[in-house]
């Protein structure tokens, strides 16, 4: 399953700072806008203990975790929708991906180093930063929304059931994107829904903010924090989640693991692992679980949205499983390990056969039979 995660926001507030961080992978992070230019992609291993008990349970020669890809996008500035700076790139880029992660800067102009560090419009304001990104993210569906009406419009009015479907569920985009709300704040029924989702709208992505902060910087949760919450509280209203982290100290640790990584965090002011939260939030953000499957050749996470039947998450692993599929082995991993073997496992009644109705849960270990 094929997740992606656009990382965006204005120039400057530490968007490929971060994408090094979680993907240790080196691309221009300087103190300039538009330094990224073309957006750089890395796939990044979702963190989960329970694969690497799992694996050394089995004794498995590899440990492959579940991803998410992010990507990594041009600098925004206000008047992208209409083509300024690198806005028509920046928007035809995140259309492409599933959600969208927009980077939100909250340590000051002078940095934890003392160093000035440029804002585009030369002050801190995170709402205002918020407004802007997703002021041009409304404007683009708005274009996107009015022309596909007008495409439809005759064949709406000559009594085409489709037409009239799609014209109803476009009413109530252009009515929300006119009063600037968001498309993912709109309920579609059962008819609309895939109407809508053609349209592949920018703002009906599902959005997660990184409040990106600076250690030994005055911040702005700490200098003022009634502001703080004015943000946290604006983002909740929207039903959005935000995750607090130090691009840069992540940046700086990411070739360190284990407990020497947590021992540098704490001697750099590092708070919590702002990497491992963000992308848990951003896996949850996406409505995803993970079944494991489990072996002396390889252990590994497989991804599947919530809800899927056995069969369907099958299709992780093949697309031939969801019409072979006979039946399911499964077993909770937790009491996998509590048993430590299969076969004692199976003697516990802990590992059941399920059908083509099972509804997989997170945590399952599951061979299938096909």
């Amino acid at each position: 399953m094929s997740l992606s995660i656009g990382i965006v926001g204005l120039p400057n507030v530490g968007k490929s700072t971060l994408f090094n961080a979680l993907t240790k992978k080196g691309v221009p992070a300087e103190n300039y806008p538009f330094c990224t230019i073309d957006p750089s992609v890395g796939i990044v291993g979702v963190p989960d203990e329970r694969l690497g008990k799992l694996s050394m349970f089995s004794k498995s020669a590899k440990t492959i975790p579940a991803a998410i890809e992010f990507v990594d996008i041009a600098g925004l500035v206000a008047g992208a929708a209409k083509g300024e700076g690198l806005g028509n790139k920046f928007l035809a880029n995140i259309r492409e991906t599933d959600a969208i992660l927009e980077i939100i800067r909250i340590f000051p102009l002078k940095g934890g180093n003392g160093n000035e560090i440029l804002h585009v419009y030369g002050d801190i304001d995170p709402l205002r930063d918020i407004r802007v990104i997703n002021l041009e993210l409304i404007l683009a569906d708005l274009e996107t929304a009015t022309k596909r009406m007008s495409n439809i419009s005759r064949d709406a009015k000559r009594g085409d059931k489709e037409a009239i479907v799609e014209e109803g569920a476009l009413k109530k985009i252009i009515d929300a994107l006119e009063a600037e709300k968001m498309v993912n704040t709109i309920s579609f029924d059962e008819y609309e829904a895939p109407k809508v989702q053609q349209l592949g709208l920018l703002t009906r992505k599902p959005i997660l903010y990184g409040l990106n902060k600076r250690a030994g910087a005055s911040n702005l949760d700490e200098s003022h924090p009634e502001l703080f919450k004015e943000l946290t509280d604006y983002i909740t209203s929207t039903g959005a989640g935000f995750v607090v982290l130090d691009a840069k100290i992540e940046d700086e640790l990411k070739d360190f693991e284990g407990e020497e990584k947590e021992m540098f965090r704490v001697e750099m002011g590092g708070g919590e692992n702002g990497i491992n939260n963000l992308i848990t939030q951003a896996y949850k953000l996406l409505g995803l679980e993970t079944y494991f499957t489990t072996g002396e050749d390889e252990t590994r996470a497989w991804t599947i949205k919530k809800g899927s039947t056995a069969p369907i998450a099958g299709t992780a692993i093949h697309t031939d499983f969801k019409d072979k599929f006979i039946r399911a082995e499964v077993v909770n991993w937790q009491e996998l390990l509590n048993a430590g073997s299969y076969g004692e496992a199976r003697q516990k009644g802990k590992v059941r056969t399920e059908g083509k109705e099972y509804v997989v849960k997170d945590g399952d270990v599951i061979e299938f039979k096909i």
